[in-house]
């Protein structure tokens, strides 16, 4: 389990629930790109450290400061634990996902690009072993220096030196020293297949171990996205394994800042779209302003909704661009980012259920089954913007990280799959009223509308949440924030089309249809029958004014 993140939510009262909200908001601050990850009493055999996109003069660091692993004496001659650095084809795509999980990955060789980190607790010695074309992805000892370098310029090789922490010790014996020295600085020039056998130093301290690295991407053809896990085979055995703990520091970086090569146009990106959202919302505004008379409440909370996105894109823009250029976030802004987040979601499907029910524009009461829609949307709301909070605080090497990625992704699909419903309810009723009450065209065309608004709802869902991910599988790893691109203009685009379609105006088929409760019915039906309404006539209230019938 993770020693920083092991923090869930304590069971108790509102109160208590709200600061360990607050909590876990503030907690998503520590998310950045160089990332520390503790975990005691792991079990899994196989973790998923991260995954970045390089370009070339990017730089990888790592360094294991504790793993302490409480093996007993093995007859392995080959080792057993140790890190894996492959090269995949989108972020999306992980390179285990290949793998047996009966197998252990560090006794495998690969012809896909593919490097081994061995350590060897015997001998305190790791074994650097690469496959594949890899003629200059450079691997030495030692982390990079603090200095900062000129951008664009690639990290001089030949002045690294293995770093050493602070009260640790390395031991080799006086035979090995010599492959260590002559293994520090790797020559450019690769060799095809298996190329010559790296051997980096371990520290050995209180039954713990640790040593550190650094790989840096020398030319184009290693640019890419790479995966690194950390691999324990021990404990593949079901009901054999030995819980182990381990320390690891990592930190990405690409010649412009910490940005992964799919990240790094976000923060502009954001920009632009909360720029575009706030004209939207100040545009809306002005439409209503100009319709008094025709507005609605949820007309106001459709444009509160457009501020909302706004501002929350606003923070998000920030939150990137601050950890380019110092690997973290602000810790202010993130909270802000997270709440303006939260309340974002709440209010987008809230809105959409709401329009489909036709609730302020032709009634002012929600049945019961739109209530009980309402009952389980906000709550699985609620639910989902914690994992997803969860998810941007969280390392990916964490053990629950893939639980609460899948609770967000099932929980979005249920709440799009839930605000469909008052629009199909609302589409059958006006198919079966369309033929009884007399108010034949008005129905139809009302019908109509909601009917557009359905295709509408689905292509949002559709190309949000489908489109979306199938475009960031097959792109490239460098243009993969087109998948930000298509989910933020597909929501904008979504937002415009609902505007326009439900505007405040006097010959909008949404505004048109007057409502009359059963009570109403019952009395006028009353009063005609006793002759009551014999030389009056009835005066209806509409959207668009006084109408005498």
């Amino acid at each position: 389990m993770a020693v920083r993140e092991r923090r869930g939510l304590a069971r108790g009262n509102t109160a208590e629930w709200g600061q360990q909200l607050l909590l876990l908001l503030l907690l998503g601050c520590c998310s950045g790109r160089i990332h520390r990850l503790a975990l005691t009493g792991e079990k899994r055999p196989d973790i998923q450290l991260n995954s970045f996109g390089f370009y070339t003069n990017g730089s990888l660091e790592v360094d294991l400061s504790l793993l302490r692993l409480g093996l007993q004496e093995t007859k392995e001659k080959t080792p057993l634990v140790g890190f894996s650095l492959t090269r995949v084809q989108s972020g999306s795509i992980r390179s285990s996902s290949t793998w047996d999980p009966n197998d252990c990955p560090l006794q495998k060789n690969s012809s896909n690009l593919l490097v081994l980190f061995l350590i060897n607790t015997k001998d305190l010695q790791v074994q650097v072993q690469k496959y594949g074309e890899q003629k200059k992805l450079f691997i030495s000892p030692g982390l990079l220096p603090e200095t900062p370098s000129e951008p664009g310029l690639p990290k001089p090789e030949h002045t690294v030196t293995p770093k050493k922490d602070s009260g640790t010790t390395t031991v080799l014996d006086k035979a090995k020293s010599k492959p260590m020295l002559d293994a520090g600085v790797l020559s450019p020039q690769g060799l095809n297949g298996k190329d010559k056998e790296l051997v980096l130093g371990l520290g050995h301290r209180n039954n713990s171990y640790n040593f550190s690295f650094h790989v840096v991407i020398g030319s184009r053809a290693e640019e890419g996205q790479y995966s690194l896990s950390f691999h324990n085979c021990y404990n593949l055995m079901r009901g054999q394994e030995r819980p182990f703990d381990i320390t690891v520091m990592i930190r990405e970086k690409n010649p412009e800042g910490f940005l992964s090569a799919s990240e790094i146009p976000l923060y502009k990106l954001y920009m632009v779209m909360s720029a575009c959202f706030l004209a939207a919302g100040i545009f809306w505004v002005s439409v209503l302003c100009k319709n008094t008379y025709n507005v609605f409440k949820i007309h106001w909370l459709m444009a509160a909704l457009a501020f909302t996105k706004s501002i929350s894109l606003l923070f998000h823009s920030i939150n990137y661009y601050f950890i380019n250029s110092q690997g973290h976030p602000i810790e202010g802004l993130a909270v802000m980012h997270y709440i303006t987040h939260l309340l974002k979601g709440a209010l987008l499907f809230i809105t959409i259920a709401l329009i489909g029910s036709g609730w302020a524009f032709v009634k002012y009461v929600l049945s019961d089954k739109e209530k009980n829609i309402f009952g389980i949307v906000i709550p699985l709301q609620v639910l989902a913007n914690v994992a997803y909070i969860v998810i941007e605080s969280r390392e990916e090497g964490t053990s629950d990280y893939g639980l609460w990625k899948e609770i967000l992704f099932l929980v979005d699909l249920i709440c799009c799959g839930a605000i469909l419903f008052p629009v199909v309810w609302s589409i059958r009723h006006l198919q079966d009223a369309s033929g009884t009450d007399g108010k034949v065209a008005v129905n139809l065309a009302k019908l109509k509308l909601f009917r557009h608004y359905y295709v509408m709802v689905i292509c949002y869902v559709y190309f949000t949440r489908i489109i979306a991910i199938l475009l960031r599988v097959a792109v490239p790893f460098q243009w993969q924030w087109l998948y930000q691109l298509l989910v933020e203009g597909s929501t904008l685009a979504f937002f415009v089309l609902t505007g326009y379609k439900f505007q405040p105006a006097g010959d909008n088929p949404y505004l048109q249809l007057p409502q009359e409760d059963e009570e109403d019915v019952q009395m006028e039906q009353i009063m005609t029958d006793s002759g009551f309404r014999e030389g009056l006539s009835k005066v209806n209230k509409t959207a668009s004014g006084r109408e005498l019938l």
